[in-house]
């Protein structure tokens, strides 16, 4: 288990500290409407040092190298890459990739900074811009439409804002509606800094 507590979180600029946990969370939820199994079942505990979030810890291998997965469209990527335009992540790195031990699995971590109202998609997952995106992950996206208007969009508004939940239900659409995958946005930095 990969622990987290909201005390001692550093201020950030963008968002606010206390709802890092939240944002960990909303991101596991989030993954588990789409069917995808991209980041790791994340929850709300009380640990040793107050409430925070708990992630299922993944077994990395480490000796293998993922840079070779961003040579190009990888249709392992895919999920993440959807995740990250709906969920509007502000901080995937490479170092956020862990490729499962013994299964090959990739797995999404670090998912704190993510859900802002206003665009602020940071991402090194960019191999897919412009590509027609694959039934299976499109279906998913309806999934999630569905499951946003049945309580979950409720949820993502009591855990951080009416805002944050109504940009996250509007993201998801327009990728239904488009069903491609965008550009990289022109009047900002598309990747993070550090990428790795």
């Amino acid at each position: 288990m990969v622990y987290k507590p909201d005390d001692g979180a550093r201020p950030l600029r963008d968002f606010d500290a206390r709802t890092l946990s939240a944002r960990e969370v909303l991101a596991s939820k989030i993954d588990q409407a789409l069917g995808f199994d991209a980041i790791p079942e994340t929850v709300f505990i009380d640990g040793p040092y107050g409430r925070g979030s708990a992630q299922r810890l993944i077994s990395e291998a480490f000796e293998t190298d993922p840079r070779p997965m961003l040579q190009g469209p990888n249709s392992d990527l895919w999920p993440l890459a959807v995740i990250d335009i709906i969920a509007n992540n502000a901080d995937r790195k490479l170092g956020h990739l862990l490729i499962e031990e013994g299964t090959g699995h990739v797995w999404g971590i670090d998912n704190g900074l993510m859900f802002h109202q206003e665009p602020k998609l940071r991402t090194v997952l960019w191999g897919f811009a412009g590509i027609a995106i694959p039934e299976p992950v499109h279906d998913g996206l309806q999934r999630l439409a569905v499951a946003l208007g049945e309580g979950l969009g409720e949820e993502v508004a009591g855990m951080l804002s009416p805002e944050e939940a109504n940009a996250l239900e509007d993201r998801t659409n327009n990728l239904i509606a488009t069903g491609v995958h965008p550009q990289p946005p022109t009047d900002r930095h598309p990747v993070p800094w550090p990428w790795w």
